[in-house]
């Protein structure tokens, strides 16, 4: 869970959330994978080799690998809002110019002495709280701009100070530029700013080091606690009750047996507890929200398959035909009358593989299943299935059906163009 950028005391103290439950023994991890960076890279027709941006925001990513090795003319590098804990695996990035790692666990900033060309880097929201690693960054000579808005180092006393003595090439800072007066001023009583800034960040580090501590301490109350492993726990000092303590003990549960509640109450009620319980804003407590939110949502999806939806009603009782569009599919459906024909122009995906189509007609309507999903429209007229054909069309790709009309039909044909679109 993030707080805006502000007092880094405020932001320790900001309602996170920590509940005890069971954790599964090794959490599903979001790794970056060779199809998730071409399907970012069709503006560059899916070549990854070649790829200079690429944007890998958003996905839950906790590790930065492979990106080095296969994508070695990146100059821009989107991996902002992601739950990435460390700076690594991109020193081979020679020609890497802008670097978003906004929103993401970092705390020390490191490994980026290979990225020679790196001008802009952006750590906005994170947990920096070891500001002297920002000397790491003296190696990146080309480096203009660096923004750590939003990290307890900021809150360090002689942070800013600190920061533009260290690194003489920057020229803006958290968005602020840095003016030769400011940059001579930064070294004037620098030595005073460094054993200040290294008391304060000495202090960060033992306060985060028991941090740590505690959210093992938790983590393993979680995984000792009864009942969560599945299997029972019995006493077995415990004797076997007479008949006369069965009945009384059977008289006592009737009267301390709490009352059934509903699953979703019950559900509701942990929800509230877990993100109304107030924990320190750490790396841990935001994977901890993290993947709390993971298991609902894979709740969900386990809960839904449980419930098979209801079939769609296509034709009623009354044998009315129902308009169905559930690809939302541009079309249009027109009777040509020289040729006397009902023709159904049907936007399909241009690409799509014809396989995945299916069309069936019938006197009074025609259905095509795309991937699944159905389409259905009633015709203006009564037609011939047997002699209606279906086509691509090979300069659009639309699908094409042309059904010959009935000469003799049972109800009167309409004399218009329909252009409908049917949710």
């Amino acid at each position: 869970m993030l707080t805006p950028p502000g007092n880094f005391s405020q932001r320790a103290n900001a309602a996170s959330l920590r509940f005890p439950r069971q954790r599964p023994t090794t959490e599903k991890m979001v790794y970056i994978t060779e199809d998730m960076v071409r399907r970012r890279a069709e503006h560059n027709e899916c070549e990854i080799f070649s790829l200079e941006e690429v944007s890998l925001h958003q996905q839950d990513i906790e590790r930065i690998e492979h990106i080095g090795k296969w994508c070695r003319e990146l100059k821009i590098l989107y991996l902002q809002n992601n739950l990435i804990p460390k700076i690594e695996n991109l020193g081979r990035l020679k020609k890497l110019e802008y670097l978003n790692l906004a929103l993401n666990n970092i705390e020390v900033i490191e490994n980026l002495e290979g990225c020679e060309s790196l001008q802009k880097l952006d750590l906005t929201v994170n947990f920096v709280g070891c500001l002297s690693s920002v000397e790491s960054l003296k190696h990146n000579i080309h480096l203009r701009e660096l923004f750590l808005v939003g990290n307890p180092c900021t809150q360090f006393e002689g942070y800013r100070q600190y920061v533009v003595a260290s690194l003489p090439q920057l020229k803006w800072l958290d968005g602020t530029e840095i003016s030769r007066s400011e940059r001579i001023r930064a070294f004037q009583g620098l030595e005073e700013v460094k054993r200040q800034v290294c008391e304060q960040e000495n202090e960060y580090l033992r306060k985060r080091a028991k941090e740590k501590e505690e959210a093992l301490r938790e983590k393993g109350k979680e995984e000792r606690k009864p009942g969560f492993d599945g299997r029972w726990y019995t006493d077995l000092n415990n004797t076997v009750p007479g008949l006369e303590d069965n009945v009384t003990n059977q008289e006592a549960e009737k009267n301390t047996k709490p009352k059934p509640t509903s699953p979703d109450l019950d559900e509701e009620q942990r929800d509230r507890e877990f993100w109304h319980t107030p924990c320190p804003f750490t790396p841990e407590s935001r994977l901890e929200a993290h993947h709390h939110l993971e298991e609902k949502r894979r709740a969900k999806e386990k809960e839904k398959e449980k419930k098979p939806q209801a079939p769609r009603t296509l034709i009623t009782a009354d044998g009315r035909v129902m308009n169905v569009n559930e690809p939302k599919l541009d079309f249009s459906l027109t009777e040509d009358e020289e040729k006397n024909v009902v023709v159904l122009d049907l936007a399909v995906y241009r690409h799509m593989d014809t396989s995945l189509l299916d069309v069936d007609v019938q006197p009074t309507y025609a259905r095509v299943h795309v991937k699944g999903k159905i389409f259905q429209i009633a015709l203006p007229a009564e037609v011939k299935p047997d002699s209606s054909n279906a086509q691509r069309s090979q300069s659009t790709g639309h699908l094409v059906l042309t059904m010959p009309r009935e000469e003799n039909p049972l109800w009167a044909s309409l004399d218009h163009v329909i252009n409908m679109e049917v949710h």
